[in-house]
């Protein structure tokens, strides 16, 4: 069916069982409407229905527009509006989800027009993550957002005391509901950001403790769905929640994982990226992306099986580069190779700051390959220094074997060790810290 502006109902078909399979028996009838100045690309659908299913709804219909620009009022034209209202009642929807970021006024609107709820991209997002946190951090960080996103949206929940009133019998406390809402709303913003200040300090002391005997993080990071948790798994022997599924992790997990020739790392498991991800999301789980940013190397995991795949890395570049981790040497993994049927082409690995490595966290198919890069990318950052260090420091000397990688030791006739370590620039400001346990020591 195709309307006069270009826009075009597309049925659920049959064959779509992945997507049009019913959750349970209260999942809500969805209608989803995708705008655009052209046809979208099919993978762009399918992300939303992922998304909508994620929720725990099932799309009963979608609806593609293509228009140059939206209606200010109610984002779509009326005609359509006209349209979808009559899809509603006739399948009985119970909501309607805008892929797209509206403006408050623009979902009330719709919400008078459709006689039904109205939720844009950001909003589907937000319900998605308060479903997956689990931590006490996630759960703040996922309420701060969802405040900010409800604190532009009250007007519409309370229309009838938008304004207050003059006259005898109508006159009120000073301050409406709308406005009491706010002020609540603005104090509970206050008391989370003050809760996850109060988190991002205590990350900072847990990374401090840390760094006393330094052991690098490595962070996997990439688009949702990607695999990042079971390749997580796959590494570290864990049973981490991992399923096919948009956002499946959003609570990140940290386990010790021993590299052979450079010895212990902190594998970080983190949320997944999505393109038009709300930059106030982006801001609330500012305190989980610094462990991201305070990485020594990150693993940006890849679904090479997407047909889309290059675009996604763009979209994960983005917000690598938005949180200020752009810069952090990154090897970069292709991972589900075992669902291609093309093979994937050789890489030597020459590039500058990263490195292309294929594998199958599903079978464990090159995962070796990458433990060895992991290895040797994090053994580029050590530099070799002399030490000279007296006999009554002997647990130095021991914690020295415990961080760094001894090349030589030699003892003196006065009972010093003179020892060549591979240190990384965390271990050496902690060495500068033992200045008082140490003879000399030199690059």
């Amino acid at each position: 069916m195709t309307g006069s502006n270009g826009s075009t109902y597309v049925p659920d078909s049959p064959a779509d069982s992945e997507f049009d399979a019913v959750l349970d028996g209260s999942s809500e009838c969805a209608v989803v409407v995708h705008q655009d100045a052209s046809r979208p690309p099919a993978d762009a659908l399918d992300e939303l229905r992922l998304l909508v299913q994620s929720a725990g709804a099932e799309v009963c219909g979608q609806f593609v527009v293509v228009r140059r620009k939206p209606v200010a009022a109610t984002f779509l034209g009326s005609g359509k509006v006209d349209e979808i209202k009559a899809f509603v009642a006739a399948e009985n929807a119970t909501i309607v989800i805008i892929d797209h970021a509206i403006t408050p006024i623009q979902e009330r609107n719709l919400e008078r027009r459709l006689q039904c709820r109205v939720l844009d991209r950001t909003g589907l997002i937000l319900d998605i993550f308060a479903q997956r946190a689990t931590s006490h951090e996630g759960k703040l960080q996922v309420e701060l957002a969802q405040l900010r996103h409800l604190s532009t949206r009250l007007v519409r929940g309370w229309t009838h005391l938008e304004r207050q009133k003059g006259g005898i019998g109508l006159r009120g406390p000073g301050e409406t509901q709308l406005e009491t809402d706010r002020r609540l709303i603005g104090r509970r913003i206050k008391t989370l950001t003050q809760k996850l200040s109060r988190v991002s300090s205590q990350r900072q002391l847990r990374r401090r403790s840390r760094n006393k005997v330094p052991i690098p993080t490595v962070s996997l990071v990439g688009y949702t769905n990607a695999g990042k948790s079971s390749l997580f798994n796959r590494i570290t022997q864990s049973n981490v929640y991992a399923a096919d599924k948009l956002f499946a992790t959003l609570d990140p997990t940290m386990r010790r994982v021993e590299i052979a020739g450079f010895g212990p790392v902190i594998l970080s498991d983190t949320v997944g990226f999505i393109r038009g991800l709300p930059h106030g999301l982006v801001s609330a789980f500012h305190s989980t992306l610094e462990e991201v940013v305070s990485a020594a190397l990150l693993i940006h995991v890849v679904d090479v099986a997407h047909p889309e795949h290059d675009e996604y890395m763009e979209h994960v570049r983005d917000v690598l580069a938005e949180i200020g981790a752009g810069d952090v040497p990154t090897l970069i993994v292709f991972n589900k190779i075992d669902t291609i049927s093309w093979a994937p082409d050789a890489d030597d690995g020459s590039a500058d700051r990263s490195r292309r490595i294929w594998l199958s966290a599903r079978t464990g198919t090159g995962v070796d390959t990458l433990l060895h890069a992991i290895g040797k990318q994090l053994g580029s950052q050590q530099q070799c220094y002399g030490l000279c260090i007296p006999p009554d420091a002997g647990r130095l000397r021991a914690r020295l074997y415990g961080r760094g990688r001894v090349v030589s030791e030699e003892t003196t006739a006065e009972g010093e060790w003179l020892m060549q370590v591979n240190l990384t620039p965390a271990d050496v400001g902690w060495l500068n810290g033992q200045t008082d346990f140490l003879a000399e020591y030199w690059c």
